[in-house]
């Protein structure tokens, strides 16, 4: 899961939302440097990745792209699903996309302290170019891939990962919609025990 689903599946709460956002930048054990709502956050963040990584529709649109991906399938499907989350939003959450992602990003500002360097740069691209509602086009989450494919020290090929989806989209698109409801029940029953 991408950026937009760890933000929606901490369910407007905002220190777990905050703990989500910046937890692929704090590492092993400092966590526990984390206020505990914060904390508790990343602790949700890693067990949907877990969750995630092992699920059989995740597992399926991997394969898919493994030939051509490799190492990097992951990451594109990460980004794929928050794409067909982002499209598909008025089905999972009354607020509109646009609302939601404003909320995003004002939710994680208004926590500072709590943000590492290297996740406020990537903040402050994120809600100046409006990232996350960008992803319910193509063209958005196209864009996305490509920055991403900018940062890999070694040839990802995701600047072509936005082709393989308009060519395969309706495949993706059903192993999404299977995914994504088990994981809105697997992280509300995650947060019953934090």
């Amino acid at each position: 899961m991408n950026f937009l689903a760890h933000a929606f599946l901490s369910f407007e709460n905002p220190e777990l939302m905050v703990g989500n956002f910046i937890a692929d930048f704090v590492k092993g054990n400092d966590y526990l440097n984390y206020p505990d709502p914060v904390s508790n956050g990343i602790i949700l963040h890693r067990e949907i990745d877990q969750f995630t990584d092992e699920h059989r529709q995740f597992r399926h649109s991997k394969r898919r792209l493994h030939q051509d991906y490799g190492h990097y399938s992951g990451v594109i499907v990460d980004m794929y699903f928050d794409h067909f989350l982002a499209a598909n939003f008025f089905k999972f959450h009354k607020k509109p996309l646009s609302t939601f992602s404003l909320d995003v990003y004002q939710t994680v500002q208004s926590y500072p302290g709590a943000v590492p360097s290297n996740a406020e740069k990537i903040l402050f691209y994120m809600s100046k170019g409006n990232w996350l509602f960008s992803y319910r086009q193509i063209a958005g989450i196209e864009q996305a891939l490509k920055g991403v494919g900018r940062r890999t020290r070694f040839k990802s090929g995701l600047e072509f990962a936005g082709g393989t989806l308009r060519q395969h989209y309706w495949l993706f698109y059903q192993d999404f919609m299977i995914f994504f409801p088990k994981a809105i029940a697997f992280a509300q029953s995650k947060i019953l025990e934090l």
